[in-house]
């Protein structure tokens, strides 16, 4: 079995997982024109002015690199000329973006305990599988990019140099590990926490890849909404009933 929403609904829940070292999420009001941004802010208190500044640093560094990115590609643009385009030294630089990946990537941090934040915070009476199927199902709805199911221009070019790049994509499976180990922590932690945790985050990759390929071969978002919709029920019957039906009493 991967894990049933009856049981898992039964196990304790923790705190959400911190995000990298890599630095924030996007700041609020990121819209999707813009790739990747967060799409549920946790409650916080309010940001004192040197957080608000460093997270405008994030923020500007980011878009200045990903800019340079899209014109000329990753692999061509060197982390100083990042530098120098926002205004600031290389090991400055470094110190917001621990590596070149980074500066793309900064896009999803946010995200990265979405999963876990979902789960911790569902209504009483809801599993986790319930509630991270309603998530992703809003998701498509509202053509979240995460889902994969987003047509606009700019997010498309994001996601091509994202998907096109490899050691962007190899530094994108250090994210999802750290999704992976934060929702495991919100189910509970134990060991069969972890591989439900590894098989969630799993599911919800393929899906978003499998719509973003579908759209990127030229098929629009809503074109693609059905299937999608249909795919993602499939995978969390999947994800309730395990690979293989119980045996019979």
């Amino acid at each position: 079995m991967v894990m049933s929403g009856e049981n898992a609904g039964n196990e304790p829940v923790g705190g959400p997982g911190n995000r990298p070292g890599g630095g924030p999420g996007d700041a609020p009001g990121g819209g999707a024109a813009r790739g990747p941004g967060p799409v549920r802010q946790r409650p916080s208190a309010p940001l004192g002015l040197r957080e608000r500044k460093k997270r405008l640093t994030y923020q500007a560094v980011s878009d200045a690199a990903i800019a340079m990115f899209l014109e000329r590609g990753f692999d061509k643009v060197s982390v100083a000329e990042v530098a120098a385009a926002a205004d600031i030294s290389k090991p400055t630089l470094f110190r917001y973006f621990p590596a070149k990946e980074d500066l793309v990537l900064h896009r999803f941090a946010d995200h990265e305990d979405e999963a876990a934040r979902v789960v911790a915070g569902r209504p009483s009476g809801d599993s986790p599988l319930d509630a991270l199927r309603r998530h992703f199902l809003d998701g498509l709805d509202r053509r979240d990019p995460v889902t994969g199911l987003c047509d606009v221009p700019e997010v498309l070019a994001f996601l091509r140099l994202l998907y096109g790049t490899p050691s962007l994509v190899a530094r994108m499976y250090a994210y999802q590990g750290r999704s992976e180990a934060a929702l495991a922590r919100a189910l509970g932690g134990g060991v069969s926490e972890r591989l439900a945790a590894g098989q969630i985050v799993a599911v919800l990759r393929i899906l978003a890849l499998d719509n973003w390929r579908r759209i990127d071969a030229g098929e629009s978002a809503d074109r693609v909404y059905a299937g999608a919709v249909q795919a993602a029920e499939d995978a969390f019957v999947q994800l309730r009933t395990g690979l293989e039906p119980r045996p019979r009493g």
